[in-house]
């Protein structure tokens, strides 16, 4: 399995996290972005919540010195030559975090799908001038699944994910019609979208698979009962998975890039609770898939539990770095590929 010619460059580096939560700072550290590029990196994604921007519970009411922060996330980009993708990780109607329960539902509601493209409307606005390969809009972070009711507050078909994608889109290209633009996948990045193609827009995966080693005691997702990661034969929902697996998890998305629609991965990596040897040859058999398909990733995260600054782990022999602890061993994976 192996694909050639990406429509969109093959990006590597990380998820930094000021704009997470419905409390974030949105003080991005200059360091980050200094650092990503001197190792070698060129990608940051920037998975933002829609009301650090927001006054109260009115989508419309716009606080400037929230943005004006992400005016200087884009300059750091250009200062250190790494593309920034601006991701929707809570936008008007949905999130995967459940720290917030959204007042409307942006796969059925029309006044939630309204206040969405407002936003990416006014930030298309914002940085009509800033070029393609320096800024991209990721839409919207993980779609639910179609099939299941994970998220019951946030109901949704393949018919609604796609009319909400497209509403999207046209809102964006009204007023910028060169930008880049990024689909997560839906079922939390594992479902591609062929349907999507004449939109011209790319479409992000997940390097999450299988979670009994990406999220192997993660309180979030109820992992404390998996058994303990191995690889191969890692767990994955009752099957075990292994390189062969994997290849099969990635062929929609090597099929996307055949049909000429740009894949990149969008999070990737695994919690501090997996062993650290058994997490990086897990993930060297998924650098080394992506890198023969020429799709890019984007760590989650630098700094925390997936990352390679301050993730905590207990079987790591961390380098002193700046006041953080570095792990060069997943470091110098990265770099490989």
């Amino acid at each position: 399995m192996t694909a050639t010619g990406n429509a969109i460059p093959r990006w590597r580096g990380f998820n930094l996290l000021e704009m997470f939560t419905v409390n974030s700072s949105g003080d991005f550290a200059e360091d980050d972005f200094r650092w990503i590029s001197d190792w070698g990196f060129d990608f940051v994604r920037i998975p933002a919540c829609y009301t650090l921007w927001t006054v109260g519970n009115d989508p419309y009411a716009v606080r400037e010195q929230m943005l004006a922060k992400i005016d200087r996330v884009i300059d750091l980009g250009e200062r250190y030559g790494v593309h920034v993708s601006f991701n929707f990780h809570r936008g008007p109607g949905y999130s995967v975090n459940d720290e917030r329960v959204e007042p409307f539902n942006l796969w059925k509601d029309q006044d939630a799908l309204d206040a969405f493209c407002y936003h990416w409307e006014l930030l298309a606005r914002r940085y009509a001038g800033v070029p393609a390969d320096r800024l991209s809009f990721d839409l919207i972070n993980e779609p639910p699944d179609p099939s299941h009711g994970r998220l019951p507050h946030y109901p949704m078909t393949r018919a609604d994910h796609e009319r909400v994608v497209r509403a999207a889109v046209a809102a964006i290209r009204a007023v910028d019609p060169e930008r880049l633009i990024i689909a997560d996948g839906m079922g939390y990045g594992r479902i591609a979208s062929p349907q999507l193609a004449d939109t011209g827009i790319a479409q992000s995966c997940r390097a999450y698979d299988p979670m009994g080693i990406s999220h192997y005691q993660a309180p979030w997702v109820n992992g404390m009962e998996w058994p303990a990661p191995k690889w191969p034969d890692g767990y994955h929902y009752g099957e075990a998975w292994d390189r062969a697996r994997l290849e099969a998890h990635y062929a929609p998305w090597v099929d996307l890039i055949r049909s000429g629609i740009g894949v990149h991965c969008g999070e990737a990596g695994a919690h501090n609770r997996t062993p650290h040897d058994v997490m990086l040859a897990w993930f060297e058999d998924v650098l080394r898939i992506l890198s023969a398909n020429a799709i890019g990733y984007a760590l989650w995260n630098f700094r925390g539990s997936f990352g390679i600054l301050d993730s905590g782990r207990s079987d790591v022999a961390y380098e002193e770095w700046h006041g953080h602890r570095l792990d060069r061993d997943y470091l110098a994976l990265l770099q490989r590929y």
